[in-house]
């Protein structure tokens, strides 16, 4: 028999997990091209003008059809988490309703100023542009004062028959510790995402003798902003796990499958967890104390094991390790594609480098693979609870049939799928048949 709960988290995770591959994209470009618009218009050098042309146009597709993906996320709250819904209403209507009212309209109304603008008004055309940037940040902040309730609920009152939550500090709300550990973390990953698509773009063009200036200016700046945010991401990240490990300490030991209670706990560079034995499985090429510097910042410091935490509290701890690993392996090779590239371009061995060029035209999909990854383990590693502490996961699910879940399931899908492949399909088709001279 299909399980209602089950299928009602794929359904959102589906939903959530598709508008997510489109909001880092936009996130990055609207920033990138609000500058390269003001670039032009303090220079007037008509290489600044192509640029924001041609990235611009990649920015319209994406934030058009990432726009429409999101819509789906909010009638879910209704439809199959009503339960949620009742008992998280108070608190999580109102940084939902800020970000509709602030930000939405805010991006909404400087897309169209300056979409249909003419270069003739070229300050209003920037200023426009850093409006839309600023829009989509600030909602980013916004659904992530949300989402940083669930993970670490504060500045509310519990109803006494425990029926509901009741916002009672706004500002606790937004100054909520765990909200900006997870913004920084996340527009880093958004602007590291972007690098890298501008950079795989402009190695397909360098392999199809396409290098001018065009390209090779955005190649200069892309590959900055790459190494810039990939050694930020693991130096912050840092001070973001162990504050996990403070506050959600099931979802810190996951993250290394730590089932033991211990100091001077060491990191493994091979290891494979087994949550039936309650222990790993494969444990080689330990390194002593690394875990517990990593997690409490002394080599000596003591990490409570999953084993004496309460069993029906734990998360699905492989898929928590395994999508951890995915995104930390992923972010050091990041490192090391940004320092090559950046390596290359100064030596001027960059457009002879068609190994190099060819990686980077293939690793456009690996920065979307992380932030998905990452993003995994903040959701999954918060089960068995959709808000921390205080509502299970099976308590806010409505009671819907199943049947009508799993069809809503298929439908969505289908439809996503066909969003993905007119998405592929304009971005390809702009990206090909681009010059570098319009």
């Amino acid at each position: 028999m299909l399980d209602l709960v089950l299928l009602s988290r794929i359904q959102f995770a589906v939903t959530v997990a598709f508008h997510f591959l489109f909001v880092p994209l936009t996130l990055g470009l609207a920033l990138l091209v609000a500058v390269m618009e003001t670039a032009f218009y303090k220079t007037r050098d008509e290489t600044w003008r192509k640029m924001a042309d041609f990235w611009g146009r990649i920015f319209k597709i994406n934030f058009a059809i990432g726009l429409v993906t999101g819509f789906a996320m909010t009638f879910q709250f209704g439809t199959n988490w009503g339960a949620y819904s009742e008992f998280m209403g108070d608190v999580f209507g109102s940084p939902l309703a800020v970000e509709a009212l602030m930000a939405f309209f805010l991006e909404g109304t400087f897309f169209g100023v300056w979409l249909f603008l003419d270069r003739n008004r070229q300050k209003l055309k920037a200023f426009s542009m850093w409006m839309v940037a600023l829009g989509t940040n600030i909602s980013a902040l916004w659904i992530i004062t949300a989402n940083g309730f669930m993970q670490n609920p504060v500045g509310y009152e519990l109803l006494a028959d425990g029926s509901k939550v009741i916002m009672t500090d706004f500002l606790a709300l937004l100054t909520n510790s765990y909200v900006w550990y997870m913004l920084v973390h996340t527009l880093l990953s958004a602007y590291l995402l972007t690098a890298f698509v501008v950079v795989g773009i402009c190695s397909y063009h360098f392999l199809k003798k396409n290098d001018n200036e065009v390209f090779r200016r955005s190649f200069r700046i892309a590959i900055v902003l790459a190494l810039v945010t990939s050694i930020l991401l693991p130096v912050l990240g840092h001070g973001y796990a162990q504050y996990v490990v403070d506050i959600q300490p099931a979802k810190g030991a996951s993250m290394d499958a730590i089932w033991e209670t211990g100091s001077s706990v060491p990191m493994y560079l091979i290891q494979i967890p087994d949550a039936s034995t309650g222990s790993n499985s494969v444990e080689l090429l330990g390194i002593p104390g690394l875990a517990s510097f990593l997690y409490t910042g002394s080599f000596s410091g003591t990490i409570t094991g999953l084993n004496q935490m309460p069993a029906e509290d734990l998360p699905p701890v492989g898929m928590v390790f395994w999508n951890f690993k995915l995104m930390t392996m992923l972010g050091f090779l990041f490192i090391a594609e940004a320092l090559a590239g950046l390596y290359l371009q100064r030596t001027g061995k960059l457009y002879e480098s068609r190994l190099y060029l060819k990686l980077m035209q293939w690793s456009i999909p690996l920065p979307f693979i992380a932030i998905i990854a990452g993003w995994n383990v903040t959701e999954i590693g918060r089960q068995p609870w959709i808000v921390y502490g205080l509502l299970r996961t099976e308590s806010g699910v409505s009671l819907v049939p199943t049947s009508e879940v799993l069809v809503s399931i298929l439908l969505i899908s289908s439809v996503y799928l066909m969003l993905f492949a007119l998405e592929f399909y304009l971005i390809r088709k702009t990206v090909v048949n681009a010059t570098g001279a319009e």
